[in-house]
This record gives C-alpha cells, sequence and structure tokens, in this order.
C-alpha cells in the first residue's frame, strides 16, 4: 500500500453496506448514494486483490475473506469510536448515542426510568432504545449495551456486570384454579394451560423449580401461549389464560392483592442472574460508563425488586 493512500479509504462504506445488507441502505446512513458506495467497496476490493462481498440483485453476502476483513475492522472501528468519545471524559462531558437493548418488560420497569434521568442530567447524551428477547451480535449491530436475563455464555469479545438476579414464581388467577383445579406436584404442570416467554423452536418447554436441598431442576410443561412480553404474560395470567412463571419483581403487586394466587410453593424461588453486557475495547464511552454506575446503584435499592 503507497504510504499517502488512507488505509480507511472504502472501510465504512463496505462495514455499512454489511451491516445494513445493501449500498443504498448503507448509502442512506453515510450521506452517499448507492451507485458511490458501491464504487468505493470495488475500489476497496481492487487495493486488496481479493473478493469480498458477492452482489446479487436481492441481497450482499460476505466471502470468506470479507468475513475476516469485516470482523477485524468492527473491532478497530469500535475502539476508534471509544478513543474519540473518552477524549470527552476529561472535562466530565457524557455526550453522543447509546444504542441500547433491553428485555421488554424489565426494561420498562427498570431501566427506563434510570435512562431518562440519566439524560436529563446529561443533555448531550442521546438514547437509542431498541425492546427484544433476541440475542444480537452487539460488535457487527453497533449496540453499546445491553441487559440480559439468564445464565450467559462464554464470549471473550463482551463484558459483563452483575446487576442482580429475579426470583421466579409460578401462580395463576383464582378462576383459573378454580375452574382447573389445584396442583399437587410439579408433574401437574403437563396436564395444565401454561403460559411461557419466547424460547428456541429446538428447546422443549420447561420451568426451573427449586429443591429443597436449594439446587434447581427442569420441569417439563404444556405451554399453551407463548409471549415474547412479561407484561403480556402478566395480563394473560390476570385474565385466567392459564398458569405463568414469573419473577417477583413484575407480579408481586398482583400476588400482595390476591388478583394472583401462588402454586407449588415448595418449589418456587429459582433464580435467574440480571447482568449488564457491552464490547470489549480499551476505551469504554463515557456514555456506557456511566450508565453502567447508574444501573449498579440502582439494583443496590432495597425497593428495586431484584438484589445483588
Amino acid at each position: 500500500m503507497p504510504d499517502t493512500e488512507d488505509p480507511f479509504s472504502g472501510v465504512r462504506e463496505f462495514v455499512g453496506a454489511v451491516r445494513t445488507g445493501s449500498f443504498t441502505a448503507a448509502g442512506a446512513i453515510l450521506g452517499l448514494t448507492g451507485s458511490a458506495v458501491g464504487k468505493s467497496v470495488t475500489r476497496l476490493e481492487a487495493r486488496l486483490g481479493t473478493k469480498l462481498l458477492h452482489r446479487t440483485t436481492r441481497r450482499l453476502s460476505l466471502t470468506p475473506e470479507g468475513q475476516r476483513y469485516f470482523d477485524g475492522w468492527v473491532a478497530i472501528l469500535s475502539d476508534v469510536e471509544g478513543l474519540e468519545k473518552s477524549v470527552t471524559a476529561g472535562s466530565g462531558q457524557i455526550a453522543g448515542r447509546l444504542h441500547v437493548h433491553l428485555p421488554a418488560a424489565f426494561g420498562r420497569r427498570h431501566v427506563m426510568p434510570v435512562l431518562i434521568r440519566l439524560a436529563a442530567v446529561h443533555p448531550a447524551l442521546d438514547l437509542s432504545i431498541t425492546f427484544t428477547e433476541r440475542r444480537v451480535n452487539m460488535i457487527e449491530d453497533g449496540v453499546d449495551l445491553v441487559v440480559r436475563i439468564g445464565a450467559l455464555s462464554d464470549d471473550p469479545d463482551l463484558v459483563a456486570r452483575k446487576l442482580g438476579r429475579q426470583r421466579l414464581v409460578i401462580c395463576a388467577s383464582p378462576d383459573y384454579l378454580a375452574a382447573h383445579g389445584p396442583l399437587s406436584a410439579p408433574a401437574d404442570l403437563t396436564g395444565h394451560d401454561c403460559i411461557i416467554g419466547s424460547r428456541r423452536v429446538s428447546v422443549p418447554p420447561a420451568w426451573l423449580l427449586r429443591l429443597a436441598d436449594g439446587t434447581t431442576t427442569s420441569q417439563q410443561i404444556r405451554a399453551r401461549h407463548e409471549f415474547s412480553d412479561g407484561d403480556a404474560m402478566l395480563n394473560a395470567a390476570l385474565a385466567g389464560a392459564g398458569l405463568a412463571q414469573l419473577p417477583t419483581w413484575l407480579v408481586g403487586s398482583a400476588l400482595a392483592s390476591g388478583a394472583l394466587v401462588p402454586v407449588l410453593e415448595p418449589f418456587s424461588g429459582a433464580e435467574m442472574p440480571i447482568h449488564a453486557v457491552w464490547p470489549r475495547s480499551r476505551y469504554l464511552k463515557p456514555g456506557q460508563r456511566a450508565l453502567i454506575d447508574a444501573l449498579v446503584a440502582d439494583a443496590a435499592r432495597p425497593e428495586a425488586g431484584y438484589w445483588l
């Protein structure tokens, strides 16, 4: 490569095209025409002497060389962005846009208030929030932070900070129990209408139960209704649609009022961890650090409903 050649030339167009799936969509983000993005990527391939993208009329797909190049540049660009953002840290300024993915019910109830307070304190901080239960590739999708409930996979590209844990209880409305009868053993769950959250198709529906010795076991259930949102599960249980296993932070008031009744109480109390997760980088954005610290502080409140 000539000394005067810009090593970044064509890179942002290439990464943008891969992330969005088309030259046109990448151009809209970068302020270019789709044709200009395509020509820039073509020049990049010529400079490298290798094909990075397969092009069809419908889609773009990476070649093996393109995948390696994309993965490498995504990490580099993340570090560059983090370095730029870290420059403002010394002045105490928290600025820029934070891209955050949250589980729907928990995100709305516990994380959004923290985010809104943080943005109010720092007027230069902008928020981009997505509510989803889907696991995303944080680096490829440009996500700054996610909150995940449940066990984490071992990923060397990510960093996690435990916020707390949620405690689960199985419950139903009095009307449902009056119509379908009580439960006396975990095996009874296979004969009842159960309301579950989203799951992978290949995973049989099951709930976590806590045994007398403190260990947990997985109990198969009969899943009649499946919802991707915890509030929808709660509303369905309140309406008498079936049994639901939900966290105490979500159903506490309904249990206290008697609108929902706990069942199989000797087996209640299974727990799931809650983590804040972000991409590993040498330079953490000031906004990321401020949000992580704010979430940890919020989780420590006795009334938070989940525990450290």
